[in-house]
Parts: structure tokens; C-alpha cells; sequence
């Protein structure tokens, strides 16, 4: 019994994890943080993009929150959920590389789902790439991914309400 407040805690901290990506997406890397998040947006051949510094940030919170959980740093004052709290962001981190990196940018490996919640989530990614700049968008989540249908007609309604430039390709 002692390890399921544990598992709950990682769990509810990966859900949290997708709202927070949700909402840092939306409003920082689309907004003050652009300058880091830009690159993503534009195609390039480096190995590396400025927008990888978002991982750096995910990984010193998961860090800090070892850190803050720790008796050897913290001493009597550790807050032991906050390890808990750690390894659910780095969890976090992990399914980020694996899907978002991996799947839908293909920086790791080469693998297009054909069916299911896989070709579901690239879909969503490849219209959140569908705009040019920073305004407008859609899908700004990473693991959670709304039927492409609606998206492509949030798209469209961005598009004919001046709020966002679309690019032709991209169907909506």
C-alpha cells in the first residue's frame, strides 16, 4: 500500500505536466518565448534547435523537485512528495522526447502511423505547424490530441477572422 500514493502522485503530476506544456506552449513559447520557439517552426538541417532549451528548463524543475524531496539536501526540511513530483516530470519528459520528438518530428526514428491514436496525434502536431508566426494555432498540447476535423475548421475560422495566416498546404 505504501507505493500507490507514490504511483498517484507521479500519475496526477504527468497529467498536470500536459496542461502546463499545454498552457507554456499557448502562451510563452507563442508568445515572450518565441525567439527560443521560433526555429521549431521554420524547417532547418541542425541537429539542434533554441526551442531545445525547453528541455533544459523541464529538466532543472524535475531536478529542483528531487532536490526539494531529498533529506541529503534538504535535510530535515525535505518534502518527500516532491521526489515523487520529480520522476512525473521527467516521466513527462521522457513521453515528450519519445512522441513529440520522435514520433511526430522523426528526429530519433522514422516510423508514420497509419491508423489509430498515434496517426491521430501527428495529424493534430502537423496542423499546429499548419500556421506561419507566432499567432493564432491550434493543438498546443503535446499527449492529448482533438479529432483533426475540428481543428482543421478552427484553422479555417482563424484564417477568414484575420487571426492567424494558414498555409495553403495544410488544408484548412
Amino acid at each position: 500500500m505504501e507505493i500507490v500514493l507514490p504511483i498517484l502522485i507521479v500519475l496526477a503530476t504527468v497529467l498536470a505536466m500536459e496542461w502546463a506544456a499545454w498552457a507554456s506552449h499557448k502562451y510563452i513559447m507563442h508568445g515572450f518565448g518565441w525567439g527560443w520557439h521560433r526555429d521549431h517552426h521554420e524547417p532547418h538541417e541542425n541537429m539542434l534547435e533554441k526551442n531545445d532549451l525547453y528541455a533544459i528548463v523541464g529538466a532543472v524543475m524535475s531536478i529542483s523537485m528531487f532536490a526539494l524531496g531529498s533529506p541529503w539536501v534538504m535535510g530535515a526540511d525535505a518534502w518527500l512528495p516532491a521526489t515523487w513530483i520529480g520522476v512525473g516530470i521527467l516521466f513527462y519528459g521522457i513521453i515528450y522526447t519519445l512522441v513529440h520528438d520522435g514520433l511526430v518530428h522523426q528526429r530519433y526514428f522514422r516510423w508514420v502511423p497509419k491508423k489509430g491514436y498515434a496517426k491521430r496525434l501527428v495529424q493534430a502536431h502537423k496542423l499546429h505547424h499548419a500556421t506561419i508566426g507566432k499567432q493564432g494555432g491550434v493543438s498546443f498540447g503535446f499527449l492529448f490530441a482533438r479529432d483533426p476535423a475540428s481543428l482543421k475548421a478552427e484553422l479555417r475560422r482563424q484564417r477568414e477572422a484575420g487571426e492567424a495566416v494558414v498555409r495553403e498546404s495544410a488544408g484548412a
